[in-house]
């Protein structure tokens, strides 16, 4: 038996014991998941197409893996415009064995089950829900006034190479001052391109790590 689904906005081909990859899954290794809609169902017997989708039948599929796939290059170029740009960018994903094909009016043997599911309020401990309100009220004024204020967010356009746009999506990142910018190892920049591309390479290009420390002072 074979069937049609479709999940993250494609449509795929699968038969018991196949090993696919679709789009990126919330789940961890060892769930078993419903993998979407069914469309098409195919056996001996002939083919049941769905309108649009079978009623009653399931694909059931383990999830083996979620990783990223091999990086693509994004290249663009204006003739006469001096105007270059590479990026690169590594697509998640999600390798999943297909474990069962459920057709309309048979149970499924394979139980499903996923380690990330959000624990149920019901479990959470009865001391949490008996906790008195006036405990809330209770604390101290002084604790509020004690507490540090933020540091003031620097202005990162001061780096050579940071333009407003690029200042903006290291703010979202949480670099907001030129300390941390400092404080920066190479463990740091390499965390930092996985969510700005060519972070690295401009911050090494620009030696923004002693240009920071030069103006945190």
């Amino acid at each position: 038996m074979f069937a049609v689904i479709k999940t993250g906005g494609k449509q795929y081909r699968v038969a018991a014991g196949d090993e696919i990859r679709i789009e990126k899954l919330e789940g961890a290794a060892g769930d078993t998941l419903d993998l979407g809609d069914v469309l098409m169902l195919g056996s001996d017997a002939g083919i049941t197409v769905g309108s649009p989708t079978v009623d009653g039948a399931q694909v059931i599929g383990e999830l083996l893996d979620t990783n990223r796939a091999r990086k693509i290059i994004v290249f663009k170029k204006r003739r006469r415009q001096n105007y270059r740009r590479t990026k690169g960018h590594r697509q998640w994903g999600t390798v999943v064995r297909i474990a069962e094909i459920v057709a309309p009016g048979e149970k499924a043997k394979t139980a499903l089950k996923s380690t990330t599911a959000a624990p149920k309020a019901a479990e959470a401990p009865k001391a949490a829900k008996a906790a008195p309100k006036a405990e809330k009220a209770a604390a101290p004024k002084a604790a509020k006034a004690a507490a540090p204020k933020a540091a003031a967010a620097d202005a990162l356009t001061e780096l050579t190479g940071v333009g407003p746009a690029l200042a903006t999506k290291l703010n979202e990142a949480g670099i907001t001052t030129f300390a941390q910018v400092a404080a920066w190892t190479e463990a740091d920049l390499d965390a930092l391109s996985e969510t700005i591309t060519g972070l690295k390479a401009k911050a090494e290009k620009n030696d923004w790590i002693n240009a920071a420390k030069a103006l945190a002072k």
